[in-house]
């Protein structure tokens, strides 16, 4: 069975900083690309950023490009964001995501699995 596991959201002020984490178990993770989504309250869930299998490759967001940071270690089964200069508009429900295929998925619809989403609320 299939699980991701995010953690590591919370409360913090505009220009502050937040790191997620997504532990992975059940799948071979380093055949999986993994994303990052988020969905604020009354608006469609939006790709954040992902990285390709090994790590080789990202691609983010326009709103988030500069700012978000993702990587991953295939040895502890893992993947990151690292948000830096939070602004209001970044809260959100945050969710990852993982795809059985090469390079880097920003639909909703090319991921296979999802997390169940930790919440990131960002004050002004």
């Amino acid at each position: 069975q299939v699980q991701l596991v995010e953690s590591g959201g919370g409360l913090v002020q505009a220009g502050g900083s937040l790191r997620l984490s997504c532990a992975a178990s059940g799948l071979t993770f380093s055949l999986y690309a993994m994303g990052w989504f988020r969905q604020a309250p009354g608006k469609e869930r939006e790709f954040v950023g992902g990285i390709s299998r090994l790590g080789r490759s990202t691609y983010y967001s326009d709103s988030v490009k500069g700012r978000f940071t993702c990587s991953r270690d295939n040895a502890m089964n893992t993947v990151y964001l690292q948000m830096n200069s939070l602004k209001p508009e970044d809260t959100a429900v945050y969710y990852c995501a993982a795809q059985n295929g090469r390079g880097v998925p920003t639909t909703y619809a090319a991921y296979e699995y999802w997390g169940q989403g930790t919440q990131v609320t960002v004050s002004s």
